[in-house]
């Protein structure tokens, strides 16, 4: 009896219960976590992207506009595109050279573009060695020729002769339909 005098006595509260300690620390612990991420949270999503910029990240383009043996070149992202409608001899070509010993950075046509759509070749504009933009139906192999260091590309864009060591780059793009293709 005396021992819990003595212990009552010692916690003028009572006896210690360490399961309420336990759910105090932890109900602080939460509490402080909440207002951590209340702060943090604006902070951390004014670094988006504005809504112009978002609109830039993609562009529709309407493929109706390019006939049969032609390229266009346009902006995204404030890179030079092409757009190539390729004829049936270009197509022919590309895939014929898929495994072409003298390709520096091996990619198949099919890999290059997309599946029912194989005419339009979208590729990045600029020369992979220094960023130059190749022209179109000179070179050795009936594709671009970077026109500052004589960079060759195929009819699927892919590097042949020259010191550009990567293929153009396609970026990322769907169709939209038979004569519409978001790129971005």
């Amino acid at each position: 009896m005396a021992d819990s005098i003595a212990h009552a006595q010692a916690h003028p509260d009572g006896p210690a219960d360490p399961g309420r300690r336990d759910f105090i620390h932890i109900a602080a612990a939460a509490a402080t976590l909440g207002g951590v991420a209340a702060v943090a949270w604006p902070l951390i999503d004014q670094m988006n992207p504005a809504a112009d910029t978002l609109a830039l990240a993609s562009l529709e383009y309407d493929l109706s506009k390019v006939t049969l043996g032609q390229q266009v070149t346009i902006s995204w992202r404030k890179q030079p595109v092409f757009i190539r409608y390729r004829t049936p001899a270009e197509i022919a070509a590309a895939k014929a050279a898929d495994h072409a010993s003298d390709l520096k950075d091996p990619a198949t046509d099919a890999s290059r573009v997309k599946a029912g759509h194989e005419q339009y070749l979208i590729v990045l504009a600029s020369c992979t060695h220094l960023g130059c933009v190749p022209v179109f139906a000179q070179g050795d192999y009936g594709g671009w020729l970077c026109p500052c260091h004589g960079s060759q590309y195929d009819t699927s864009a892919r590097i042949r002769k020259g010191p550009a060591p990567l293929n153009l780059v396609v970026p990322e793009y769907a169709f939209l339909s038979d004569t519409k293709v978001k790129i971005g």
